[in-house]
């Protein structure tokens, strides 16, 4: 493959103003989550008096020592909600995909520590997310679980989605992929289902508490008069009502046996083992990343220079390169694993849609992953646009992308603006996973093109009716608007609302590129032993 040679000048002033800027917003991205950390450990002398371990501790024993865990949506529901000062970002849950047993599982944690591990509106949003993600890569979902339920102040905005996940949970056990769950204490109303959907439940002995109606709403209810064990202790689920397969006698002892069972699953026993091939890092270093890329999504830079910090031995095959310079397209190889690459270095023209559908289907027929690398205010627009066809050869590229039979992987890197999101693949497409960098801007258009274009509405209204154009009132109009469109466009706004899967340092892009391909590839090997309806519990 011809090797990509970077321009870059790592001394220059741009340069050096690019990193400062991005290593900021690094910063600001820790910030948030070490926030989120400090109030988990607000809670761990509670924990430590009820014989409880927290939450990440019992992650921590769960995962293989040592093994790689990538952690998804840490900044979901940021400042939304009752996370009024940013210490609650996350959802009031930890998942991500991590090694349990040598198997790579889904693995979801309720956060007790903080609020009790209660559902939130976009909690339940990122369960929903991490059902997919088990879904599509055929991942065994193991869950810990801990939660007060519904945060019933947003009950319409939890009641449709939370039933979705129940419905997602009796779905991916048809589909052949097992769901271990470990009750750590309370899990009642609708939070009962979570055990009672999964195919195998430990329960852990005098904290689990399961049942449809606590003994407050029982005796509300009926007039009967019951105590938490008899209405939903753990005993009585291993004993008497069946629901737990497991008793466990603390924390640690639940974390074993689900341990224990994911080994004796036999996951990996049939998977083919990948064809592997060395590879030689790339020939420039990660460090540069933060540099290379201007905070500013106005200013132009050169995708091939992010490429060549990704990708082996920084080769790389572009593909019709001559026809159109605006949408890179290329073939690379990234930890061995053969992948395409679609990249912006500006708008998508009509010659661009083209160029990228043609390219999405030759990686459909090789049967070759694709990345892209989205920095683009959208397709060209004006007349030469329109009349060169740009609304259906846009079009052709959004067929190439919503139906393309391989894995999909997105990172945001930049500007992700109008149809532009959706032509590279953004979140309403379905990428198989999407990240973001911290400088990453999306929405349907920029603050100052908004303003702009409703103040000429506003202008052509005035002129029709015959009256003055007050250019101070226009003004004043556009100021909020943009700060509204900065503000919502903004990399950790977007997050909060599951725009993507996590913000990522852009030191890390390869690394977590290679983690997600293996995911991906390891899913595309694998048979799994579908059924009707699923396990049920009898």
């Amino acid at each position: 493959m011809p090797t990509l040679a970077s321009r870059i000048e790592p001394a220059s002033s741009a340069f050096v103003t690019n990193r400062k800027e991005m290593l900021a917003r690094v910063a600001e991205l820790r910030a948030i989550e070490q926030k989120t950390r400090d109030t988990e450990q607000l809670a761990r002398e509670k924990f430590q008096q009820r014989g409880q371990l927290l939450p990440r501790e019992r992650l921590a024993l769960l995962l293989d020592r040592g093994s790689p865990f990538l952690e998804l949506s840490t900044l979901c529901g940021y400042k939304h909600h009752d996370d009024t000062d940013g210490s609650l970002a996350g959802g009031n849950t930890i998942i991500g995909i991590g090694f349990v047993s040598g198997v790579r599982c889904l693995v979801s944690v309720s956060n007790s520590a903080v609020k009790g591990g209660t559902a939130t509106p976009w909690g339940t949003q990122k369960v929903l997310r991490a059902q997919e993600i088990a879904r599509k890569n055929q991942l065994p979902v193991v869950s810990l679980v801990e939660s007060g339920g519904a945060n019933l102040l947003y009950q319409q905005e939890i009641f449709i989605p939370g039933g979705e996940t129940f419905y997602n949970q009796a779905k991916l056990s048809a589909a052949g992929i097992p769901q271990v769950t470990i009750v750590h204490g309370s899990s009642t109303a609708g939070g009962a289902y979570i055990p009672g959907l999964s195919d195998h439940v430990i329960m852990v002995r005098g904290k689990a508490k399961v049942f449809l109606a606590g003994p407050p709403l029982l005796r509300a209810a009926t007039g009967e008069v019951a105590t938490d064990e008899e209405l939903g202790g753990a005993e009585m689920h291993a004993t008497v009502a069946g629901t737990a397969d497991h008793l466990a006698e603390d924390d640690a002892d639940g974390v074993r046996i689900a341990r224990e069972i994911v080994a004796s699953l036999g996951w990996n026993d049939a998977l083919p083992p990948p064809a592997r091939s060395a590879f030689e890092p790339p020939r420039y270093p990660a460090e540069e990343l933060c540099g290379v890329v201007p905070i500013d999504y106005r200013r132009p830079y050169d995708c091939r220079e992010v490429i060549a910090r990704l990708v082996d031995g920084s080769d790389f095959t572009p593909f019709k390169d001559d026809y159109d310079a605006l949408t890179v397209c290329g073939w690379a190889r990234l930890e061995g694993r053969a992948i395409g690459i679609i990249g912006n270095n500006g708008p998508i023209t009509p010659r661009g849609s083209t160029k990228a559908g043609q390219f999405i289907q030759l990686c459909c027929q090789a049967r070759t992953p694709i990345v892209y690398l989205q920095n683009t205010t959208g397709y060209m627009v004006g007349t030469q646009s329109e009349q060169g066809g740009i609304v259906k050869h846009g079009a052709k590229m959004l067929q190439a992308v919503a139906n393309a039979t391989v894995p999909q992987v997105t990172i945001l890197l930049g500007g992700s603006f109008g149809a532009g999101n959706y032509g590279m693949c953004g979140r309403a497409f379905h990428p198989r996973f999407i990240f973001a960098w911290p400088n990453a801007r999306t929405a349907v258009m920029g603050g100052e093109q908004a303003a702009k274009v409703l103040s000429i509405v506003m202008a052509e209204k005035a002129r029709r009716a015959g009256q003055p154009v007050d250019e101070e009132a226009m003004n004043e109009f556009a100021r909020p608007l943009i700060e509204q469109f900065d503000r919502e466009s903004d990399a950790f706004h977007c997050s909060a609302r599951l725009f993507d899967d996590g913000v990522i340092d852009p030191r890390d892009t390869r690394r977590v590129l290679g983690f997600i391909l293996a995911t991906c590839e390891e899913a595309e090997r694998r048979t799994v032993s579908p059924n009707t309806f699923g396990v049920a519990r009898l």
